[in-house]
């Protein structure tokens, strides 16, 4: 059950939850109640069409449940992970309780907007935030964190249809920059503490350390070209019709290549990259003509797999000692 003397699926308003609880009752979405150790969320996802973002509501449901999505703090510029986000993405070090409500309607004609509670979340021990850009007509805009929010235990949300993400209206690959992410770092939310039972826990303490894995390996070979004077990037895609937002893994525009990098070289990691692939290259209309396909890996696969990726014309280039096996790439005719 939540923390909050609240029902579940009721409406409140900002000033009546500062009075009661504490916290400003004006401006921004992620309002901390010192007094009461609690840290108001509020999501408006049509607000959040007028700065250029559209990524808040209710996504599909995972392997783990319930997930939803809300952009964080900071309305110009690119957002940073200090101040109010900063005190979301540490609440469980910090002892605070996270209450989600989304805007629903205003109180008669006098503007006040009316909070619709949807119930008590904690952020996601394995993967807190997703960097996202907002963009208009392909040109880039400002760099996003966008929370991924879960039930607390014992908590089921109280969601409508309403509160779903919207799907996308037009398919567009925005050409968008690769920077080190600060979640494969991140110790403020351990593992134990996912809305989940403690088997479930293991399992995302593992994943936790793929994606750690995967993320320094992306570095390093971003670095790697870099190094070499190659231009590098990333895109953000989404797709008309779907709901959510994919991000490639690297693409070197010098050499027109676009990689998936995956943490381990087993065969389940080997095909997801090369699905990935053919997926994000049917929306890459903007690239040049003659893209390659790569899988970047922490080592080499089996033979098999090395076979299957030679078959599908998908490069494979490897960490080594020394850097990294199977660059430059072959010539394509080879």
């Amino acid at each position: 059950m939540s923390s909050l003397d609240l029902p579940l699926g009721a409406t409140t308003t900002r000033t009546e939850l500062a009075q009661a609880y504490g916290g400003s009752q004006y401006g921004g979405g992620i309002v901390p109640a010192n007094q009461s150790q609690n840290i108001f969320v509020f999501s408006d996802p049509a607000a959040g069409r007028e700065h250029d973002y559209t990524f808040d509501g209710r996504a599909d449901d995972d392997e783990y449940g319930v997930l939803y999505l809300y952009t964080g703090a900071g309305q110009s510029g690119d957002q940073q992970l200090t101040d109010r986000n900063k005190s979301l993405l540490n609440h469980v070090r910090d002892g605070r309780d996270v209450h989600l409500f989304v805007a629903d309607g205003t109180v008669g004609d006098s503007g006040t907007v009316k909070q619709r509670y949807l119930g008590q979340v904690a952020v996601d021990p394995v993967l807190p935030y997703v960097e996202r850009w907002s963009g208009e007509d392909g040109q880039t805009g400002r760099r996003l964190y966008v929370f991924r929010l879960r039930p607390a235990p014992g908590v089921t949300l109280a969601l409508t249809d309403d509160d779903v993400l919207q799907p996308a209206q037009n398919t567009e690959a925005l050409p968008v920059p690769w920077e080190p992410d600060a979640v494969l770092e991140t110790t403020a939310v351990p593992p134990e503490q996912h809305a989940t039972d403690s088997t479930t826990a293991n399992i995302t303490g593992g994943q936790r350390t793929v994606i750690r894995r995967e993320g320094r390996l992306v570095a390093a070979y971003k670095a790697h070209l870099e190094s070499l004077g190659h231009v590098v990037h990333r895109f953000q895609i989404r797709i008309e019709g779907e709901k959510g937002t994919f991000l490639t893994d690297l693409y070197d525009a010098t050499d027109n290549v676009l990689y998936e990098a995956k943490g381990k070289a087993l065969r389940e990691q080997v095909r997801m990259a090369i699905g990935q692939l053919l997926d994000y290259r049917r929306h890459l209309d903007e690239v040049p003509d003659g893209l390659r396909l790569a899988v970047l890996l922490p080592e080499a696969p089996s033979a098999d797999l090395r076979s299957l990726l030679e078959i599908e014309d998908i490069a494979l280039v490897t960490q080594s000692a020394d850097g990294f096996a199977g660059f430059p790439l072959p010539p394509a005719d080879a």
